[in-house]
């Protein structure tokens, strides 16, 4: 591990407010990386998280969201409660990780080592990493675009030109912010806070004219299948995108901090924009079915064709920043995820290889790939599945123990919590062997072996009325979680008997 008297800038504890913000405190690179916050270095309260969680998530793709759940062939009404109880309930999920990260001070990928030994953690890992550098490809893609579409509109240039400079200002905000760590992008998340949800509400303000109730009343409603579709998508779309690093900020808690609080502030933090941003989504793609398949091709950009020009600079502004506050934290938490999968490099090295992977996939999409929705809705499925049996076997362990983790042993293969335990990695690979049988892509052609299941199952193959529920999602998350229940019980009450261990040994995996 770090020796703490070398690790990163936080150490300056007394220059702290009580609620966790600086005061004035000069910037200092973060040397943290998988090791556990020390004592003296935890700071502030639940509500802080607030900031990072509500910063991540009030980007306007939000408002897109509207036009994915109605693109299910539901109305208004099935859209707006699938998308309630799919925010809510995926961010609720994020919160219960949260709470491991105040109880063992370290980054969600090492706190899951409890659950699948510090070796056979690698997997996971891996998979987060993956669904990380994803995510955060993804966000600085739709800030390009989004930036080339303004430009367009208002004769400035929105060619290739303009995407280049776009792409080299988006990429450089999201890697400086993941190199720098933890006390950057808290600052970061406050002031991405203020100003875009000041501007959204001025964005909405504008465009409520375009808002026709009767069109949107009118839609027909869908079958139970494609609301469970949309539920599911919604789930992977927000919370179950966040699971695997919703621990990397609350590590920075005291463990005396409220696990309610922290649980509240997470997923109220993460879901009130969402919500907000959801609800006139749904009201403005319903209201035209133009809007509704031009968001297809360019989720951010197809909303600026109903702003009137002299807005169209600040709607940029908005667009960039909320799509930059996701992808900071994303950059941050998969350079920890890869840590975590055995890569031996400091954690800011880290984070910047996978500032090099981000900005070759958004490479790609920007110049190559030419059908958006399709790939993003199969990559969302594909990897929600193995994610949703690893927060299922995650939260029914954090829910077996009663006392914190043994810190040392989460680094010692030969601790109590193993090296490679077979159980949790047959639960997972058997999970998301189910959950894929389950789910279906047609519209991503190199996903089309899924939904194997579907047919022995009874539920009408991959083109019957099931095809498209994802339901494969929730079977995964349901057997991790109740199958940890059933089978490791009565190991985590072996591990939780053991006494203390000493210090971390040189022999310990970081």
């Amino acid at each position: 591990m770090v020796d703490s008297s070398t690790s990163d800038s936080s150490t300056a504890d007394s220059s702290h407010s009580q609620d966790g913000r600086s005061a004035g405190r000069q910037l200092q690179l973060e040397t943290h990386g998988l090791d556990v916050i020390g004592d003296a270095e935890r700071k502030g309260t639940p509500r802080t998280l607030f900031w990072p969680w509500f910063g991540a998530n009030v980007s306007i793709l939000g408002l897109s969201y509207g036009a994915f759940a109605l693109g299910f062939g539901i109305s208004f009404w099935q859209a707006l409660v699938a998308g309630v109880i799919g925010i809510v309930f995926s961010f609720l999920l994020c919160g219960f990780v949260a709470v491991a990260g105040k109880r063992g001070s370290a980054p969600t990928m090492v706190l899951s080592r409890a659950a699948y030994g510090v070796r056979g953690n690698r997997l996971p890992s891996v998979v987060s990493w993956v669904l990380t550098v994803g995510w955060e490809t993804v966000l600085c893609a739709l800030a390009t675009m989004a930036t080339a579409t303004v430009f367009g509109r208002l004769g400035w240039g929105g060619g290739t030109g303009t995407q280049v400079v776009a792409l080299i200002v988006v990429a450089g905000l999201t890697v400086v912010g993941g190199v720098m760590g933890f006390d950057l992008i808290m600052r970061l998340q406050t002031v991405i806070t203020v100003v875009t949800g000041v501007l959204t509400v001025v964005y909405i303000a504008l465009v409520a004219d375009h808002i026709h109730w009767s069109t949107v009343s009118a839609l027909p409603a869908g079958s139970a299948q494609e609301f469970i579709g949309a539920l599911v998508f919604m789930m992977t779309g927000f919370g179950l995108g966040w699971v695997n690093a919703a621990a990397d900020y609350s590590r920075y808690l005291p463990r005396t901090s409220s696990g309610r609080g922290v649980v509240g502030w997470t997923a109220f933090g993460a879901s009130v924009a969402p919500l907000l941003l959801l609800v006139f989504g749904l009201l403005l793609a319903g209201s035209s079915s133009k809007l509704n398949a031009a968001v297809a091709a360019d989720p951010i950009g197809a909303l600026t064709t109903i702003l009137p020009t002299w807005f169209l600079v600040p709607f940029a502004v908005v667009a960039v920043l909320g799509l930059v506050g996701g992808a900071v934290l994303d950059i941050y938490s998969s350079g920890l995820a890869l840590l975590s999968a055995g890569l031996r490099i400091p954690r800011y090295l880290a984070a910047l290889v996978d500032g090099v992977l981000m900005i070759a996939g958004s490479i790609y999409i920007v110049f190559v790939a030419d059908d958006f929705l399709g790939q993003f809705m199969g990559f969302l499925t594909t990897l929600g599945v193995p994610i949703a049996a690893w927060c299922g076997i995650m939260l029914a362990d954090l829910a077996l123990r009663r006392r914190d983790y043994d810190e040392a042993d989460l680094y010692r293969p030969r601790g109590r919590y193993g090296d490679v335990p077979p159980t949790p990695l047959l639960l997972t690979l058997g999970a998301t062997a189910l959950g894929w049988g389950m789910v279906t892509n047609s519209a991503a052609s190199w996903l089309e072996w899924q939904g194997y299941l579907l047919g022995p199952f009874g539920l009408g193959g991959k083109t019957g009325a099931w095809a498209y529920a994802n339901l494969g999602v929730l079977a995964a998350l349901a057997l991790g979680f109740l199958g940890t229940l059933a089978l490791r019980r009565g190991r985590v009450r072996e591990q939780e008997a053991q006494a203390p261990s000493p210090t971390v040994d040189e022999g310990a995996i970081v």
